[in-house]
């Protein structure tokens, strides 16, 4: 495969969302008082690919994004090979109120590493998904999708 001059290859997003399913961790980036705010958070896929967030009912983060557009950011880095990947999905973030998804998402959705009595699931849309990989002088890495769904 040949990559541009600056290293970098624009993902498409079937190879953006295979990469999303294979960590655990990203940040969502929201607005707080004005300012951009980045919180780490687990997380996991829909089968729409819209990216789902467990929380208490009660935090910052639920009460500010709610009904808030907000981006979703996910990378892996490997600095000795200089190589690695950024997806970034854009989108409305809106609390599920509907008890029957809520029910199915306690069972199926993402685990909460702190549970709350009263947890939430936070839904953001993948209105964009975008991503590029990063592939470093003499490394082979490459986006592989993912064989397993979520």
């Amino acid at each position: 495969m040949t990559y541009p001059r600056d290293g970098f290859r624009e993902l498409a997003r079937h190879e953006c969302l295979d990469l999303l399913r294979q960590v655990p961790v990203g940040r969502v980036v929201h607005t707080r008082d004005a300012l951009p705010a980045i919180l780490p958070v687990n997380f996991s896929l829909d089968a729409d690919s819209a990216v789902l967030l467990r929380t208490s009912a009660d935090s910052e983060l639920a009460r500010s994004i709610d009904g808030a557009v907000v981006a979703f950011e996910a990378d892996v880095v490997d600095a000795v090979a200089r190589s690695g990947w950024s997806v970034v999905v854009t989108g409305l973030a809106t609390v599920v109120d509907d008890p029957a998804v809520h029910a199915h998402l306690t069972r199926t959705g993402p685990r909460s590493w702190l549970a709350s009595p009263k947890d939430v699931f936070i839904r953001i849309a993948s209105e964009l998904v975008t991503g590029r990989e990063l592939v470093g002088e003499g490394t082979t890495y490459r986006a592989e999708p993912s064989s397993e769904l979520p």
